[in-house]
């Protein structure tokens, strides 16, 4: 007979904050990191999605949803407003709990065994199927820099065949596009009864994720001074680009100034959020940092603030040197200086955006990995795959294992689709951080916070609210991707139910 009283007790089972620290304190994990470390895996998260790719669709919009405009300006301050106060609560939260997880581990502490696993399935959402669209995007740049080259590569390099560049889906979408036949764009494997499997694969994407989660389990002080290089060149390029564009700005070019008036504006604020998973990154790494009561908060929020100046700064000079409707979605700042006639300059960007993308894959792969660890080591999971490395001290299991989620479903997931299903996975955990800190402030009142929200509960509710009415905009406008996340979290519910249930049950005898 079912026990039904003994389920829902487990269902609502938390973990004290105290063990969930001295089992993150006992961790194998390597305390390596520092808080400029801790900036760096920020700044790499954010900016590099936001201001190379998603700005241009945030602008411009798509068959999912209208563009902000010349008001993407406006987009921006409402979605760093929505941050701001997930922001100050995952400061105080991660300076509290010290641990690997990130949201999933904090839900654990508050809402209970269900509710943690739920909003770790929700974390896969958000780091791994987000890193399918930062790989593609890779792709496109790195395609771009090898035209640059058209005069001393071989043709067949330069131009190397469609299907070895992207995934059957958007092969698909090309052909149908340009009105060509796919049997001549790609090959197909013929089977019995008449079935054929079409042929097609990103491998630029693939070789640059499989590279980096080899750096990921050498270990993860050397891949942020990897990242640490890169980010480097990123702030160079677009600094250099708000400089420069800066004198080729015209003010006509703002007008109109919304087009598409508050839906557009709240759209972009939504696409624009993308990109803001910086945050979440950096607490996925609060167990190998050394100082992390003090680090983590500081890291957090002068992420934020330097991200916020840099996005408002470049959204002002692309609107104001390109005309909104005619600004590329996928290279946007590259493009805005062929617009201009800086071709070489235009080259330059296409570098500077592969290092910015490098290392936002590499940043999403480590917060992959570490949610994964932490769920295997609550039984969640197979414990096999909770081993370290026992030269590198890294978890090389679930290294390798995220790097082949990202690049199996890259095959054959829509890849826009996949940039909005992050969004949604960013603003729950948001939702799920507020609600946490909330609740922790009730039942764990005299634990130490060495940073605490000011004007709380008003700021933690006004992080839920902001993000819930992001999340209904798009929900309102009956989006594709709102459609797949909500078959998403009935995926996941299916395997907490079927497996993972009983998998924490059977190691708890």
């Amino acid at each position: 007979m079912i026990d039904l009283k003994r389920i829902i007790n487990n269902l609502i089972q938390c973990r004290s904050p105290q063990e969930l620290i001295d089992e993150g304190t006992n961790s194998d994990l390597k305390k390596t990191l520092n808080i400029f470390d801790l900036i760096v895996i920020g700044i790499g998260a954010v900016v590099g999605t936001g201001i190379f790719t998603i700005i241009g669709s945030a602008i411009v919009g798509s068959s999912d949803g209208a563009g902000a405009g010349s008001a993407i300006v406006i987009s921006m301050i409402l979605a760093a407003i929505a941050s701001v106060f997930s922001a100050l609560s995952y400061s105080e939260i991660a300076a509290m709990i010290p641990v690997a997880g990130s949201a999933y581990t904090y839900t654990y502490a508050t809402m209970g065994e269900f509710m943690a696993w739920m909003v770790g399935w929700i974390l896969m959402l958000e780091y791994a199927i987000g890193n399918i669209t930062v790989a593609s995007a890779w792709t496109g740049y790195f395609v771009q820099l090898l035209k640059g080259f058209k005069h001393i590569l071989p043709a067949w390099v330069v131009n190397y065949p469609l299907w070895l560049r992207n995934d059957y889906r958007s092969m698909y979408e090309i052909c149908n596009r340009q009105g060509l036949d796919p049997h001549n764009m790609m090959p197909f494997i013929h089977l019995p009864w008449g079935w054929e499997i079409p042929v097609a694969a990103n491998l630029p994407a693939i070789f640059i994720v499989l590279v980096l989660t080899i750096l990921l389990i050498k270990g993860i002080k050397e891949s942020t001074k990897v990242a640490t290089i890169m980010v480097g060149v990123n702030l160079f390029i677009i600094l250099s680009f708000i400089i420069v564009g800066a004198f080729y700005v015209q003010p006509e070019n703002w007008v109109p100034f919304a087009p598409n008036g508050v839906e557009g504006i709240f759209t972009g604020a939504f696409v624009i959020f993308f990109a803001y998973i910086g945050f979440d990154a950096i607490s996925t790494a609060a167990e190998e940092t050394k100082n992390p009561q003090r680090d983590l908060p500081i890291a957090i929020l002068g992420t934020l603030v330097l991200c916020t100046v840099l996005y408002i700064f470049a959204a002002l000079v692309l609107t104001g040197v390109v005309p909104f409707n005619v600004i590329d979605t996928q290279a946007p700042l590259a493009h805005a200086m062929r617009y201009l006639g800086i071709h070489w300059y235009a080259g330059l960007i296409s570098v500077g955006a592969l290092c910015a993308l490098t290392s936002v894959l590499l940043i999403y792969q480590l917060g992959t990995t570490r949610i994964l660890f932490a769920m295997s080591r609550d039984n969640f999971l197979p414990k096999s795959l909770n081993a370290i490395h026992k030269k590198f001290k890294t978890p090389h299991v679930m290294t390798w294992i995220s790097g082949l989620i990202v690049i199996i479903c890259g095959l054959f997931m829509d890849l826009n689709i996949s940039a909005e299903l992050c969004n949604f996975g960013t603003f729950t955990s948001f939702i799920v951080i507020c609600i946490a800190v909330l609740i922790l402030r009730k039942t764990e009142p005299n634990r130490e916070r060495p940073f605490k929200v000011p004007f709380c509960p008003w700021f933690p509710i006004a992080g839920v609210l902001t993000c819930l009415s992001l999340m209904y905009c798009k929900f309102h406008a009956k989006a594709t991707s709102a459609l797949y996340f909500i078959i998403w979290l009935a995926i996941g519910f299916l395997i907490y139910a079927l497996y993972s249930y009983r998998e924490k049950r059977r190691n708890e005898k």
